[in-house]
């Protein structure tokens, strides 16, 4: 069974399933230095399908986005242990992009991560992509640490993280 969660702009965006995997992967390919193992994606697939969504125009995927959930120190309290999403991973196809697709993706599993009774978010995201950043900002999220040479190739990345008040 799909379940569509937004259609908008004549795509619609549901939750991942099984066989959506190979087209996810291949986005992932084609747009992010960062890639995962087929066992990395069943599993998130597996723990949170609330919040791995895909974005279609038609049968084309155009995006998906997949998170966890894990419990960590928070973000926002002082010595606070609390249960937490990790936006993982999110990409949109190049030609697809500054479409609002981005933003959809992120609103969808933030709802999913929400379902899961966390009390907040947080992601990394390379200091160089303006236009992320700013996105996550306009949808709540505050960077809270830089993390430098955090990726492969030794750019730095601003971890964020937002709090979806207390539970």
């Amino acid at each position: 069974m799909q379940s569509i969660l937004r259609g908008s702009n004549g795509r619609t965006y549901r939750r991942a399933q099984s066989s959506d995997l190979i087209p996810i992967m291949e986005i992932n390919l084609k747009t992010l230095p960062e890639h995962y193992s087929d066992y990395f994606y069943e599993s998130l697939l597996a723990e949170i399908p609330e919040a791995f969504i895909v974005a279609l125009e038609g049968d084309r995927y155009v995006g998906y986005i997949m998170c966890k959930t894990e419990y960590g120190f928070s973000s926002f309290r002082r010595l606070g242990f609390v249960k937490k999403g990790h936006m993982v991973s999110v990409a949109v196809l190049p030609d697809c992009r500054r479409k609002g697709i981005g933003r959809i993706l992120v609103e969808e599993a933030i709802k999913g991560i929400q379902s899961r009774q966390c009390v907040e978010m947080y992601l990394e995201v390379r200091c160089s992509n303006n236009g992320a950043v700013r996105l996550y900002e306009e949808l709540g999220f505050i960077i809270k640490q830089q993390l430098n040479s955090y990726y492969r190739d030794g750019e730095d990345a601003f971890l964020m993280a937002i709090e979806f008040g207390s539970k």
